[in-house]
């Protein structure tokens, strides 16, 4: 799994979301390098689609709020960098929708998906849990 312990940020909620993000994203991975014919990815490659273009809205409407709770910082810089991933999804998603069906497409959205989604959580976020154990709230539950 390409989730790892050191990825936790201490909040359940948020944690959570994160395994799932990087839950969904490995399945996508797994099915786009799979044997089977791209027919067959279709159905997955849908539900994926639909499913980041919902979640990661959730996801970072709870991370920001957790953010405003603890009086975080960066959360204007923060917020932005969330805004441009929401905007690549989607971005992304319509211009598969409008015909851009193409497996090697897919996979380079699978791998942005995977790299963006590491460094995020390993980077920026840990940086939300680090303001939160100095601050003394990192046990304030969401």
């Amino acid at each position: 799994m390409l989730w790892k312990d050191k990825y936790e940020l201490g909040v359940p909620l948020i944690d959570r979301q994160h395994k799932e993000l990087f839950k969904r994203v490995e399945e996508f991975i797994v099915t786009l390098r799979s044997s089977a014919s791209w027919e067959d990815k279709l159905q997955r490659v849908d539900e994926t689609l639909e499913f980041m273009k919902g979640y990661v809205v959730e996801h970072f409407h709870d991370e920001e709020e957790y953010q405003k709770k603890i009086g975080y910082p960066g959360y204007n810089e923060h917020r932005k960098i969330h805004a441009d991933m929401v905007k690549y999804v989607v971005n992304a998603s319509k211009e598969y929708e409008q015909g851009n069906h193409s497996e090697v497409y897919m996979q380079q959205l699978a791998g942005k998906l995977l790299s963006w989604l590491i460094n995020h959580v390993a980077a920026e976020d840990q940086r939300i849990a680090k303001y939160a154990i100095e601050k003394g709230v990192a046990n304030d539950e969401q």
